[in-house]
């Protein structure tokens, strides 16, 4: 394919570069530097051209939502500070420690440096 020939991107693809170079226009952007944006934009977003066969590795629809499941369950527990089950103790950050001290309502926790986070969590 010669370099700037478009015939291996998709109708979708080639509909939404003429809308952004039309944004970038009206927004005073030069016409070719505007073309140029659009496309680098376009190729970023979809990787390039319309691609026919790939790697052949494709995850099956159940496979693709345990995976986006298993996913948001640890972004979640990320979000809230939660350890990962079977993570140390030594391997959390402080904000998790003190979380898992609220939660077993160990008094003094907000006071306490790693180390006494940890013995605090053992012992209780």
């Amino acid at each position: 394919m010669p370099r700037g020939d478009k015939d291996k991107y998709t109708d979708k693809q080639k509909r939404k570069a003429e809308h952004i170079e039309d944004s970038y226009q009206s927004q005073g952007v030069p016409k070719d530097q505007a073309e140029a944006r659009a496309w680098a934009t376009v190729n970023k977003q979809s990787g390039g051209g319309e691609r026919k066969g790939g790697s052949g590795q494709t995850k099956s629809p159940a496979a693709k939502a345990r995976s986006r499941a298993s996913s948001a369950r640890r972004a979640v527990a990320t979000k809230q500070g939660l350890a990962r089950p079977g993570q140390r103790l030594e391997d959390m950050t402080v904000a998790q420690l003190l979380e898992r001290a609220r939660q077993q309502a160990i008094a003094g926790r907000s006071r306490m440096r790693k180390a006494e986070l940890i013995e605090a969590l053992r012992k209780g």
